[in-house]
């Protein structure tokens, strides 16, 4: 049937539509990111979890989406090593905001006796400890005043009072949203980018030989071969020899940099090569005219568009490993999803 004479989808099909379309995305928030997490946890060494991120987000994860991930997963599924649900993390966050507010007017004190660290759920026993000074407000949540405590010891009132590490695994959560946010203010121009750069490519000369025209839509396919063919360049070369000429292995952060460099040098390439195609535009008196193509060849798209491939093996990765390694234990299958989260805001 001819798709302009058809007959207008009825509302009910379009519910449908729109029910499927909502249930793919959530199942797939709720599998391919805390599959990354499961894989991770497989691994004890912070060294080897970021290895395994830089595999998981590049060539493995590329190979597993033309494959029915699914009987790959209940194959492995007896060898894994489980993590046993618990308590809602969210729910002990929200419990140490509510009991700093109640204890608003509380002095906080410098002795270790007046500080909760006992068992509370999920939070494990651990020795008697004063929080740290970061964020010095939330202490009031671990703080122990009258009437918070039964006599053996257990929280009385579980919205007045949280332990030492609840406290301070809401600390690591707001010590990471100043990474984050920055990184949304990042990806927005690689989201505008990827949108001019195809652009771009309709207004120049997409020959390719004589018998060949580059699609303007594929030209995005440069930011990502470039991205596949430098995580394995970084997991089988680079990083190892770093290792050897150093010592160490790149911390997250220092990844996250690298990558956050390579950006801002593929906007600045992104802007000169706008700046010739504008100015040859002008010279031939083109710019008032549309469908008109640019005497510029589309491989000048090229250097911006493989910039931003390698920047994104570097930070991608580096951001994950870094969430993963400084989120509490009960919020490490949120640290792949803050990802797709920061990309859904910056390209929306």
């Amino acid at each position: 049937m001819d798709p302009i004479s058809a007959n207008p989808l009825r509302n009910s099909n379009m519910l449908f539509l729109y029910v499927g379309i909502a249930l793919v995305a959530i199942g797939f928030g709720g599998a391919r990111f805390t599959t990354a997490a499961l894989g991770a946890n497989q691994f004890k060494r912070p060294e080897h979890q970021g290895n395994f991120f830089i595999v998981g987000l590049g060539v493995w994860h590329m190979w597993c989406r033309q494959l029915d991930w699914c009987s790959h997963f209940l194959l492995g599924y007896r060898f894994y090593r489980p993590e046993n649900p618990e308590a809602s993390p969210y729910l002990d966050m929200s419990r140490v905001v509510v009991a700093t507010i109640r204890k608003w007017k509380s002095q906080l004190s410098s002795r270790t006796e007046d500080y909760y660290s006992g068992h509370d759920g999920m939070v494990p026993v651990l020795p008697a400890a004063i929080p740290g000074k970061r964020l010095r407000l939330f202490n009031r949540a671990a703080l122990i005043t009258d009437g918070d405590l039964q006599s053996d010891g257990k929280i009385e009132k579980r919205w007045r009072l949280c332990t030492v590490q609840q406290v301070e695994d809401f600390k690591k959560i707001i010590g990471i949203l100043p990474l984050w946010t920055s990184s949304i203010f990042l990806g927005t121009p690689i989201g505008i980018q990827s949108s001019l750069t195809i652009l771009q490519a309709l207004a120049m000369d997409r020959s390719l030989g004589p018998h060949f025209k580059i699609p303007a839509g594929s030209i995005a396919v440069i930011n990502l071969l470039s991205t596949s063919i430098f995580l394995i360049l970084l997991d089988r070369v680079l990083w190892p020899m770093w290792k050897k000429l150093t010592g160490k292995t790149p911390t997250p952060l220092q990844q996250i940099g690298v990558g956050h460099v390579l950006n801002v040098l593929s906007m600045a390439v992104s802007a000169l090569v706008e700046s010739k195609r504008l100015k040859i535009a002008h010279r031939h008196k083109m710019q008032d005219q549309s469908n008109t193509i640019v005497d510029m060849s589309v491989l000048w798209l090229f250097p911006q568009l493989v910039l931003v491939g390698i920047g994104e093996a570097f930070h991608f990765p580096g951001q994950v490993a870094f969430y993963f390694q400084q989120l509490p234990d009960s919020l490490r299958s949120t640290s792949t999803a803050m990802i797709s989260m920061l990309l859904g805001i910056a390209f929306s």
